[in-house]
């Protein structure tokens, strides 16, 4: 029989080891104070545990998968640069705002990578059965190129048909390219998507998302979700492929969405940060896309909508250090004068989203922010909770969306700008994920988005300090203990 106090020893051994790895495991690494902390607790609360944890979600992105995405370059923004200059709108819009955006626009286009683009027609969508039906017959009548890249790709009701769909447009000679996450996207095996590439079409799981178990890393995911058709089309937004996205799941009930379709130059940019996806993630050199008008066709008066909606698209990731996606978005939400409106999923902002929210509102800026009535994560949930209470105390409008369950990404600024894109308000997006944004500096479209907001309204919440007050001790505890954790979920 072991004695005790030799137990006792090997435990002791085990802590201090522990503490010492965990030590040298969080600040060894530059990262946010808030991370920092929230590792080192899980570390030193859950001996040997927390180390197996932190191994898989903890580690900064592969070395391997650094080079793979930073060495891809912009290939199509000359013929991006190209349509803007031979296939500028007719008119210039009366709804046209971006004289009065110079600043932001500026920012997201300072390494002249996300050029603004004024001639696009864009419809917005908030209902997955509309959204669908529209996208479905616009891959239906493509040309030369389909390409879609998503998080979730649901082997389910939806993602068969849009499967089956693009199998028998490869089979017509359609160049046909899929990018999903192999994490996002369980149930679509490989076996499933074979069916595409016996159809002459070509597959990939993205980069990060291929041998994450062994690479002991699965926390770097492809959050975007792109569609483009023949390089003049495209689509992005919040809507994944899958039967839930359709509210064909009791769990969530009706699902709300934003998502776009855009006719124009901006698809152009949508198409390059597809082909640069793609070319990170290919395992053999014949696979690589190149250069070719295949997929940037010259967009010009022929072949162009005559839409005139000034367009950024800009995109961002765990390989760029600067946070320019969420800094980009700070700076555009203090432009805000009269109104910020702003739809996520998940609130868990970190310490600069927090008090700019906080600064904008005291500016006597009409802040709200809306949430859904239930989690699909529960730890989330509850840290979007702990945000959403403080906030409301800040004298923000929190509105609690009730009629099923809120996936929109959007942010409304005065009558002026818009946003709709795969990025959430919380760590995740921030720091983790790729992910994409389309800004839209037109008065037209940020009124139709804020109408859908007012409508939304009306099915809603209003978080107050009553409501507060009345939430559990133990509900109040896990909301905490969830905020603490916030920066690692």
């Amino acid at each position: 029989m072991i004695n005790l106090a030799i137990l006792t020893d090997i435990w002791r051994i085990i802590i201090i080891t522990n503490s010492i790895l965990a030590f040298y495991i969080v600040f060894h690494r530059r990262r946010s104070v808030a991370t920092t902390w929230a590792w080192l607790i899980i570390l030193l609360v859950l001996p040997v545990i927390g180390i197996t944890l932190y191994s898989f979600f903890g580690r900064g992105i592969s070395q391997e998968n650094l080079f793979a995405i930073n060495k891809q370059r912009h290939i199509g923004l000359g013929n991006v640069q190209r349509s803007i200059t031979s296939a500028p709108p007719k008119k210039i819009s009366d709804s046209d705002t971006s004289n009065k955006a110079k600043i932001a626009i500026k920012f997201f286009n300072k390494k002249n990578e996300a050029p603004l683009t004024k001639n696009n027609r864009v419809k917005l969508y908030t209902d997955g059965q509309e959204m669908f039906t529209d996208m479905i017959r616009d891959l239906e009548q493509a040309k030369e190129t389909i390409n879609v890249e998503f998080y979730t790709f649901y082997n389910d009701e939806i993602g068969n048909k849009i499967l089956e769909l693009l199998i028998a447009k490869a089979k017509e000679g359609v160049n046909v390219h899929v990018l999903y996450d192999a994490w996002g996207s369980m149930g679509a095996t490989r076996s499933w998507f074979k069916q595409l590439t016996d159809a002459g079409g070509h597959v990939l799981q993205f980069v990060t998302s291929r041998n994450m178990i062994t690479r002991y890393r699965i926390n770097y995911h492809l959050h975007r979700k792109i569609v483009v058709v023949d390089g003049k089309t495209s689509w992005t937004g919040g809507f994944n492929i899958g039967d839930q996205y359709l509210g064909k799941k009791k769990k969530f009930g009706y699902w709300r969405d934003s998502h776009v379709r855009i006719v124009g130059s901006a698809s152009l940019l949508l198409q390059e940060r597809f082909v640069m996806d793609w070319n990170a993630s290919i395992t053999k050199d014949s696979q690589i896309i190149t250069y070719s008008d295949l997929f940037f066709p010259d967009l010009d008066e022929s072949n162009i909508s005559n839409g005139d909606i000034a367009t950024q698209i800009i995109s961002d990731g765990p390989d760029n250090d600067e946070r320019y996606m969420r800094n980009g978005v700070i700076r555009l939400m203090m432009l805000a004068r009269k109104r910020l409106w702003i739809q996520t999923p998940y609130l868990i902002p970190d310490d600069a989203v927090f008090a700019a929210l906080q600064i904008i509102a005291h500016s006597g800026v009409d802040v709200r922010i809306m949430i859904p009535c239930k989690p699909d994560h529960p730890f989330i949930y509850r840290a979007t909770q702990w945000y959403a209470n403080e906030l409301a105390r800040s004298g923000i409008k929190i509105y609690i969306y009730n009629n099923g369950f809120i996936h929109a990404k959007t942010i409304v600024v005065d009558d002026l700008y818009a946003t709709v894109g795969s990025m959430n308000q919380d760590y995740r997006s921030y720091d983790l994920n790729f992910e994409d944004l389309a800004i839209f500096y037109d008065r037209d479209f940020n009124l139709q988005l804020a109408a859908s907001f007012e409508q939304d309204m009306e099915q809603s919440t209003l978080l107050t300090k009553e409501m507060i007050a009345q939430q559990s001790r133990w509900l109040r505890t896990l909301q905490s203990f969830s905020r603490m954790l916030s920066p690692i979920l």
